[in-house]
């Protein structure tokens, strides 16, 4: 029999607020199968929950609408599906809208939905509680007909693995073909990090290729490999490196669990097969877990910030003068607020030639779950210190009423406990079973390590002379995957990188659970850094609530490197 011919699947967001165009540039830009978009993240559903508050109709991502008002009548000319995750919190709501517009366009487009992952009302207090599905709901729909597949909360790599699955005809365990299209999907679901965007040897391009990446595409072959490229003439760059970038964000160990299988994050194999085109084959499958990750998003309290600009000399002792003359000030308040941080930002040089790089930064932050703790009785602190306080005070910003803040919580389900359903344009529900055949997750044990490198002479530099790193957040945790580019530089990182000396190098994570994952064939390290996100993105419990520059902090900082490999 004749392999079915490749599936060219493109993606046209990474978060809700990417690029709007973009739908139309992948529609336009080369040939297409499917075009995906990933709307959703951990602080969009906290938001789509806040605006469910004011609009009950309302819970989905409304950009999505806007972008197939210009392109769904392309889409539709070009035989090109599209599956996003834009439903959020009402999927159904959104495919009526779709529906509605294609209706008004006049554009004969049938539109589909998945649904089940909604667990708010068996969770007591949360604002949204959502279980994380696979892609064989978006399969089912997609081998029904349907020409636009919108969703709640899937996994993002399921908008790739449930077109793979109805287009070469898997069945729920052929775990290496799915997890071939997960490592793919992972690619492709940040968007333009997958073609140079947030890349740390970004330098060794010409800044006009980066100026405007284009978006990535892969081509999923029958055997669950791929080739990820884009769109020719596009911005941008796809090569080896970049893909180990993204490979590595927001991931942990070498089981990289979801809801229809376990991917091998240890088997993975890249080459770089031409220009732009870097190929993924190898990756071994396992049973998924037992249980389907949920998210859960409520909201914690209050908070309000003020940042006080320190001028010139005396920056630690005008630090101290209004940092106690605030504390008294809150102390004598009716009710001071339940947290008070203090983070001192050292940004001033001295014989500065301007008044900006002359000043340091003092920011307060205050929590509270009552708003009025952290409104008028820090407000009326900072303003009343104008004319009281250090010599040349002012600040960023006055503080204002407060606003509220969102924590976000992981829990597990049993997959028993979620109907997974596909909601089809004609409006027949076909279930979804869950999987029949599960494996507990357990860590992969370590690999052995590579001969280290041999004695030599060293210099200090920035690890980041000879390593890329990519960090993210995944709840109140971050990720910090750090790579390097050859089997030299592989035998001294593997060796020198322990967990001390993270966390020697990254003081911020002192007295922090970390835990390193070794990954031999990508020459990668990952570090997960449990707890120091505190209650997650939308709580901003440190300076980078997303621990988007930890990786390029730890990159900058300075260790003895084998001159050989400098």
């Amino acid at each position: 029999m004749t392999a079915p011919p490749p599936l060219r699947t493109g993606n046209a967001s990474g978060f809700y607020g990417d690029r709007f165009d973009a739908l139309r540039e992948m529609l336009t830009g080369g040939p297409l199968d499917v075009v995906t978009g990933d709307y959703l993240a951990e602080l969009t559903m906290l938001i789509l929950g806040r605006d469910r508050l004011k609009n009950p109709g309302g819970g989905y991502a409304r950009t999505f609408l806007g972008q197939l008002e210009e392109c769904l009548g392309l889409a539709h000319e070009r035989g090109v599906r599209i599956v996003a995750n834009a439903g959020g919190l009402n999927p159904a709501g959104l495919a009526d809208a779709v529906r509605e517009l294609a209706g008004r366009l006049g554009i004969p487009v049938r539109v589909a939905h998945v649904e089940g992952d909604d667990l708010t009302a068996s969770n007591p207090g949360a604002l949204t509680a959502h279980a994380y599905l696979g892609g064989h709901g978006i399969a089912a729909c997609l081998r029904e007909g349907a020409d636009v597949v919108v969703t709640g909360r899937v996994t993002d790599a399921a908008l790739v693995t449930g077109p793979a699955a109805a287009h070469f005809g898997w069945g729920p365990e052929e775990y290496d073909r799915l997890a071939g299209a997960v490592v793919a999907g992972h690619v492709l679901e940040c968007g333009a990090q997958a073609t140079g965007g947030n890349y740390a040897f970004f330098t060794e391009h010409p800044p006009e290729r980066l100026h405007r990446p284009g978006f990535p595409l892969a081509e999923l072959h029958e055997d669950g490999s791929s080739v990820i490229t884009k769109h020719d003439g596009t911005g941008g760059v796809v090569d080896v490196g970049t893909i180990t970038a993204q490979l590595l964000y927001e991931t942990a160990g070498a089981r990289y669990a979801g809801p229809d299988v376990t991917a091998r994050l240890d088997t993975v194999r890249l080459t770089q097969e031409g220009p732009d085109r870097v190929r993924i084959e190898g990756v071994r499958g396992e049973a998924p877990p037992p249980t389907l990750k949920v998210g859960l998003s409520r909201l914690g309290g209050f908070r309000n910030e003020v940042t006080f600009v320190l001028t010139g000399l005396d920056i630690e002792a005008k630090a101290a003068l209004v940092r106690a003359q605030m504390e008294a000030a809150l102390d004598a308040a009716k009710s001071r607020p339940a947290e008070v941080r203090w983070e001192l930002a050292r940004t001033d040089h001295p014989d500065a030639p301007t008044e900006e790089t002359a000043s340091a930064l003092l920011r307060l932050v205050v929590r509270d779950s009552a708003e009025d703790a952290v409104g008028r009785a820090l407000t009326g602190a900072a303003v009343e210190l104008a004319l009281a306080s250090y010599p040349g005070f002012h600040v960023v910003a006055p503080p204002g009423k407060g606003e509220p803040y969102g924590v976000f919580e992981a829990a597990t389900v049993d997959r028993g406990a979620v109907d997974h359903v596909a909601v089809l344009h004609d409006g027949r529900r076909i279930p979804v079973p869950p999987a029949q055949t599960t494996r507990v997750l357990d860590d992969v044990p370590e690999p052995p390590l590579p001969e280290p490198l041999p004695e030599g002479p060293t210099r200090r530099a920035p690890l980041g002379l000879v390593a890329g790193a990519r960090s993210g957040d995944k709840g109140g945790s971050a990720n910090v995957g750090v790579w390097v580019r050859t089997d030299e530089a592989w035998r001294w990182l593997a060796h020198t990188l322990t967990v001390d000396r993270f966390s020697a190098l990254l003081p911020e994570t002192a007295g922090l659970p970390v835990v390193r994952h070794v990954l031999p064939d990508l020459r990668a390290l990952n570090f997960v850094v449990e707890g120091i996100l505190g209650e997650g993105v939308a709580a901003r419990h440190r300076f980078d609530p997303q621990a988007k520059g930890l990786g390029e902090w730890l990159r900058a900082r300075h260790l003895e490197i084998p001159e050989a490999l400098l």
